[in-house]
């Protein structure tokens, strides 16, 4: 198979590669990469031996790294990428690394296996998923490592400078980082956004820094690593995965180090983003490969708080990514509102926004209140980021987001209702009579506060139980959830309706039902089907469209805002009698 992916090379380049059939043991080379600045240096590469079938398919080649530089530092982070050339021509790129260990022992991939994956000429389509109600982020895969007796051949951790985060941020989020592979960083972000005029080609070589910008503005985070190899527009740099992505589109700049710091964990360089160069477009196992050149969109997002008399306003621009956009806007908006607000004591947050869509899809509005003690900045983050999530990761497109608007409302004090109590103005009632439904809300301090909704039953209502549930909004809102699992929107227009049919949870919902069949077909509800119906549509049709589980049949919803976040339902049934 690798003979036959050389052969398709062109003459020149299949010339500047060393096969990976040719390394022995005891071969000496060279790598490259940047120590100080933009100046490229050399060190020196023993190679120890080849580990044959390291991963499905793959190859690595084990060497011993040498020169002034490294070995002070060691492989440092960073380093990911750095070229390594055996008798003149390009070997593969330094990827991996011992942990802890006393020598700078590095793991090389071979070249042939990172050109196996060329930059895409158009994004591939998105497979359909639903993300956790959890961590975001935990729809990545975890970083790749080969177990060894007593110490593990890893790749090496990419490196996240992130300017702008809180602490607490950075400590919350580093344990998803890391099971990312990424290493995050916090206050050694050497400069600010890069210069908006595209770089100069030329001044990016093989051996240069990189920086993958994903944040820029009042926060940033750049990933860096190195260039591998550059054919034309096309460039090829890490050596190991980013994210796992596969077709993507994510701008990197041309970096500058300031520093290598070494560590006795982990080595690492700082460096300073420069100007754009281009956009990565492939993240696979082998490394990610991207073009000079390429303008990579960005979505602005605007973060606004406000509270107690004071006003914060945060502006970012955020990379488009069906992963990394959701994951990177929770740790913005948890790094605002920690910044601005206590993390522990009484608070409550109410959130409102909008996701905006390129071309013709309406927005996806945003609106929830959150109250408690404790993790209440971490949940409000959530809930904005949860929405986005839902879109880029549905596979449908005309939900590219062009412009994300938050803004949040503080009050250092917990707003939070419970539904304590609920009863019915008659229990037994007929066609056309008006029934009061009322709620007895309740505070944790005792105070209390009453709720009514009134229902006309409709004229010719069969005898028999009518039920009324009140509820709060995430409650009512499970019935939805189980529509969309059972029946995934088909079109992005679908799908913003979905989201902006969810209810709020600072209102209250009245529900009048009944214990009926009900069903959705084709993303349509249809109640009181005959029995003979109902019979065939809870059976299973092959090649008929989905249709789901039956369910209580819906007269009618009340909503009754509360001003606050409520929670807790109760059921009152009622009999009606001709």
């Amino acid at each position: 198979m690798r003979r036959v992916l050389l052969a398709l090379f062109a003459p020149a380049l299949f010339a500047q590669i060393f096969p990976l059939k040719d390394v022995r043991p005891g071969l000496r080379g060279a790598g490259r990469t940047v120590f100080t600045g933009d100046r490229i240096d050399e060190f020196t590469v023993e190679v120890l031996g080849v580990l044959e079938n390291a991963g499905p398919g793959q190859s690595i080649i084990l060497a011993r790294l040498g020169g002034e530089a490294v070995e002070r530092s060691g492989v440092a982070q960073g380093m990911s990428g750095s070229p390594v050339y055996l008798d003149g021509r390009l070997a593969g790129a330094v990827a991996m690394a011992f942990s802890f260990a006393r020598e700078p022992i590095a793991g090389i991939r071979p070249i042939e296996e990172m050109l196996r994956f060329p930059p895409p000429a158009a994004t591939m389509p998105r497979a359909a998923l639903l993300p956790p109600p959890q961590q975001l982020a935990l729809r990545l895969p975890p970083s790749f490592e080969l177990a060894g007796a007593a110490t593990r051949l890893v790749e090496i951790a990419t490196p996240v400078s992130l300017g702008g985060f809180t602490a607490a941020t950075v400590e919350r989020f580093a344990p998803e980082l890391r099971r990312l592979g990424l290493e995050p960083r916090q206050g050694v972000l050497g400069g600010g956004r890069p210069a908006a005029a595209p770089g100069d080609p030329s001044r990016l070589r093989p051996g240069s820094m990189i920086s993958v910008q994903l944040l820029t503005g009042d926060m940033s985070a750049g990933a860096e690593g190195t260039v591998t190899h550059i054919d034309g527009r096309n460039v090829y740099a890490f050596g190991h995965r980013f994210l796992s992505a596969g077709a993507t589109e994510l701008p990197f700049a041309r970096a500058e180090v300031l520093a290598v710091l070494p560590n006795l964990a982990t080595s690492f360089k700082i460096s300073a983003a420069r100007e754009w160069m281009g956009a990565i477009t492939s993240d696979h196992t082998a490394g990610v490969a991207g073009e000079l050149g390429r303008r990579a969109s960005m979505t602005p997002v605007s973060i606004a708080v406000r509270g107690s008399g004071r006003a914060w306003n945060y502006n970012i621009e955020m990379v488009r990514d069906r992963f990394l956009s959701p994951f990177l806007l929770q740790m913005a908006l948890f790094s605002v509102i920690d910044a601005t607000e206590r993390s522990v004591g009484a608070s409550t947050f109410a959130l409102r926004g909008r996701i905006e869509f390129e071309g013709a899809t309406p927005p996806v509005r945003l609106g929830n209140i959150y109250a408690g003690e404790v993790s209440v900045a971490a949940i409000t983050a959530m809930s904005a980021a949860l929405p986005l999530s839902y879109c880029l990761q549905s596979g449908l497109p005309g939900l590219d987001p062009a412009n994300i608007a938050i803004e949040i409302e503080s009050t250092p004090a917990r707003r939070h209702w419970r539904v304590d109590q609920a009863w019915t103005s008659a229990n037994r009632v007929r066609p056309g009579d008006t029934v009061t439904v009322t709620t007895l809300l309740a505070d944790e301090n005792g105070g209390d506060v009453v709720r009514e909704a009134r229902y006309t039953i409709p004229a010719g209502m069969p005898p028999g139980p009518l039920n009324f549930t009140v509820a709060d909004g995430a409650s009512a809102n499970l019935g939805e959830y189980s529509m969309l699992l059972a029946a995934a929107p088909r079109t992005a227009a679908e799908m913003v309706a979905f989201l902006n049919k969810l209810r709020e949870n600072s209102s209250l919902f009245v529900r009048a039902w009944r214990d009926e069949p009900s069903f959705l077909v084709q993303g349509r509800e249809m109640q009181g089907a005959p029995p003979s119906v109902a019979l065939l549509l809870s059976r299973e049709q092959p090649g008929l469209a989905p249709v789901t589980p039956p369910r209580n049949r819906r007269l009618a919803e009340i909503e009754i805002d509360a001003g606050a976040l409520v929670t807790g339902s109760r059921t009152i049934t009622v009999e009606v009698i001709e």
